[in-house]
């Protein structure tokens, strides 16, 4: 027999006009299974859950270690920091007791699940406390999540003040009333302008559109320094913070969530930041 005539029929079939028919049941047994354990983490959201916008849920351990890389990066520290600090936001019971209080005495507790899922905003708290701000500006406050965490790592750290801005009157009840935060009502690209002191670490998170959150860039550029952090919310879905980095002659970065146990594929973390070593 010639070496054609020994090759097994399989070889033969996949690389023939066949294969992919042949391989058609076994491909559709994936794709069923995939979905179908993906609708059923869905109903379990929908019937467990309270909330409609701004998703909440726990990142994969690999997801988490990822996340630990990164903030040592941005932050150029060193990784076991970075690791101590995501696990301190994580195991810190009072912060997320105080969370459910302040959820169940909200206006809008209706939409804000009791049992605090921190997600990328576990990096926000590590970057606070690894780099020490002393002004922290936010825009898009919402419920206040991302905000009480960023006001949580600066208690923690002992000194700093964090500023959010939202157009929504009722944003920020999860903050609690800590003195650490202040919550301005109205446009960022108004408010942002009138701020006093330089920005240590400038976070978006409001009006996700390319346009405005360039707008929001170019609004600050002139209150921060060679050492200040900026973070978007919004680099998973435009490239604004990358754009404007290679413009302004800084380094960028983003980290890609992979939430645990959720439909949500994830958003990220997209970091601008100095170059320069210490």
């Amino acid at each position: 027999m010639n070496g054609k005539e020994q090759e097994p029929w399989r070889h033969r079939l996949a690389r023939s006009r066949w294969a992919r028919a042949a391989a058609l049941p076994s491909r559709s047994s994936t794709v069923v299974r995939e979905n179908a354990r993906l609708a059923g983490i869905s109903m379990k959201w929908l019937v467990q859950s309270r909330e409609h916008t701004n998703f909440t849920y726990d990142l994969e351990p690999l997801n988490r270690e990822h996340l630990a890389w990164f903030v040592a990066s941005v932050t150029k520290t060193d990784v076991e920091a970075a690791r101590y600090a995501i696990t301190e936001i994580a195991n810190d019971r009072r912060f997320h007791e105080d969370l459910r209080r302040a959820a169940l005495a909200s206006p809008r507790s209706g939409l804000i699940d009791l049992s605090a899922r921190l997600g990328r905003r576990m990096g926000w708290y590590a970057i606070v406390r690894l780099a020490r701000p002393q002004l922290v500006v936010e825009t898009g406050t919402d419920k206040g999540l991302g905000s009480a965490t960023l006001a949580r790592a600066l208690q923690r750290n002992g000194s700093g003040q964090l500023v959010t801005i939202d157009t929504n009157p009722a944003a920020g009840s999860l903050l609690n009333g800590t003195d650490l935060a202040q919550v301005i009502i109205g446009n960022s690209l108004d408010i942002l302008p009138s701020l006093q002191g330089e920005i240590d670490l400038f976070i978006h998170d409001s009006l996700h559109t390319r346009d405005h959150e360039l707008a929001e860039l170019a609004a600050i550029e002139g209150a921060i320094s060679a050492d200040s952090i900026v973070l978007s919310d919004n680099s998973h879905a435009t490239d604004a913070l990358p754009v404007w980095s290679q413009k302004v002659g800084r380094h960028f970065l983003f980290f890609a969530e992979k939430p645990s146990d959720h439909w949500y594929r994830g958003g990220g973390i997209g970091a601008a930041f100095s170059v320069g070593t210490d």
